[in-house]
């Protein structure tokens, strides 16, 4: 059986234009609960901003708030996943790109993100589903 990203995922999320500014930007990062939002352009998206992007590539760097774009301090490429892909593999790409988050996409269509912390948080109840798996496969009843 395999275990699939869209049942992991986080359904809700934020989405910003790649035009708006960075303290707009950190705004909506303060007001919501997520640490981090979808940036689109022209309606598709292509990137993901968060809070250390912001600190990191904006403040530091003496950057005004105002007149700095998000296209300026998003993370792009957008890393991104089938929501039909299995768990297994959204938790290798992430090890493997180096990332937490991965936007869920089909078709140029974001359907949510699914995190690092996601799989954390969900870890007992796949091993518990995968044992039963194995239990069932290994011992079929007749």
């Amino acid at each position: 059986m395999s275990y699939r990203v869209k049942d992991y995922m986080d359904k809700t999320f934020v989405t910003i234009d790649v035009e708006a500014s960075i303290r707009e930007t950190s705004k909506m990062i303060a007001e919501d609960d997520h640490s981090y939002i979808i940036v689109t352009e022209r309606g598709a998206p292509t990137g993901m901003i968060g809070p250390k992007d912001i600190v990191v590539k904006v403040v530091a760097a003496g950057l005004d708030l105002d007149k700095t774009k998000v296209r300026d301090a998003m993370a792009s490429p957008l890393i991104t996943i089938d929501p039909d892909e299995d768990l297994l593999k959204a938790s290798e790409m992430m090890q493997k790109q180096d990332v937490r988050r991965l936007a869920v996409v089909k078709g140029g269509i974001i359907y949510g993100v699914i995190t690092s912390e996601d799989i954390a948080q969900r870890c007992g109840e796949y091993v518990d589903k995968s044992v039963k798996d194995i239990l069932r496969w290994s011992f079929p009843m007749r």
